[in-house]
């Protein structure tokens, strides 16, 4: 929008203000706190250009100005500045990049870490099992008609799955099965497995029919259920922190709106590729949402970008602060999820010493 240096200076000072006090913004309010060299007179004149711009509203005759969901959109696109996180903060995200975690409990305090500092909604897609790698396939025997199947993968994701055998497969059996698949299929994403094209194995395939049936749905119920069960919430009633919400109904249908973790998986999982969205009011494309401003970014995990990091919160949201939340957690996260990576793969270090 083409807006003169003078209309900026005071539409960023709306924002700002509106942001932190969440109360109409007057021209004496703007003449003593942030451009002292204008008048109240030249600033109200201003004001209204912005208003018929589209860019500021005033709820009440005599009151002053709020911002428009457009002015949100012009104040993230062309006039937020980078903000400088306080020391407290760095440390507490430096935290978890510091931490021994294993990935699903990561998950869960990268979320609750987001919600505690941006006092928002804070949403984490966990790395998704249909765009992870394989790196082994192990078979494991529990006792005569039974083996545990682990799938190890390049996002530090491990997960197991207990499949019936038939009684006569013996330890060595499953250890050469567990081999000849990890060779083959190394590298592949899970979903691109196919077990029929192991050339390797095909006296095993026609001897073991049904253990293979088997095998073959265990890697797929893998994949599904991981990747429907990965959403993680944290600071839902963190909307009560907010004057908007004061109002006990809308309280009530924020909550409601939130209930339904179907909606937010497909919302994160559209964004998974994206570096940075910022999303306001109607351009979430629900009804639902018509009202909240949603941040997301993508996360990588061995240099491919494998989940989602999001916050939700009102219109009247710290854009420049949340932006700058979600970049350094995303930053830890890339780090403590490459660590938990090595931890899982020691083999990967034995090579290269």
């Amino acid at each position: 929008m083409d807006l003169n240096e003078r209309k900026r200076r005071i539409l960023k000072a709306i924002v700002d203000d509106y942001v932190a006090t969440a109360q109409p913004v007057g021209s004496r309010t703007l003449s003593r706190r942030y451009v002292q060299d204008l008048s109240s007179a030249t600033l109200r004149n201003e004001m209204s250009d912005l208003e018929e711009m589209g860019l500021l509203i005033q709820p009440h005759t005599s009151a002053g100005r709020v911002p428009s969901n457009l002015a949100y959109r012009v104040y993230v696109d062309e006039l937020m500045e980078g903000t400088s996180l306080p020391e407290q903060e760095r440390r507490a995200i430096q935290d978890l990049a510091d931490g021994s975690w294993e990935t699903e409990e990561l998950m869960h305090q990268a979320a609750s870490l987001m919600s505690d500092l941006t006092h928002y909604t804070a949403m984490v897609l966990a790395p998704q099992m249909r765009r992870a790698r394989l790196r082994r396939i192990q078979l494991v025997l529990l006792d005569r008609g039974s083996a545990l199947v682990v799938l190890v993968t390049d996002t530090a994701v491990v997960k197991d799955k207990i499949i019936r055998i038939p009684e006569e497969m013996t330890e060595e059996h499953l250890l050469a099965v567990s081999r000849i698949l990890t060779e083959r299929f190394a590298g592949h994403a899970l979903t691109d497995i196919n077990l029929a094209a192991a050339q390797e194995l095909r006296q095993e395939r026609n001897r073991y029919s049904s253990f293979f049936d088997e095998l073959s749905r265990a890697l797929e119920d893998s994949v599904v259920q991981a990747d429907q069960g990965d959403l993680i919430m944290e600071g839902t009633v963190n909307i009560f922190q907010h004057p908007e919400y004061w109002d006990m109904e809308r309280a009530r249908d924020f909550l409601q709106m939130m209930e339904s973790h179907e909606r937010f998986y497909r919302l994160m999982s559209k964004r998974t590729h994206r570096d940075l969205s910022v999303t306001i009011g109607g351009e979430n494309g629900d009804a639902d949402l018509k009202d909240y401003s949603v941040i997301t970014a993508g996360y990588r995990v061995a240099n491919r970008t494998m989940g989602t990091l999001g916050v939700i919160g009102p219109v009247r949201m710290d854009y420049a602060h949340v932006i700058g939340i979600m970049n350094q957690v995303g930053r830890s996260l890339n780090t403590a999820l490459a660590a938990a990576q090595g931890r899982k793969h020691p083999d990967k270090e034995q090579k290269n010493d």
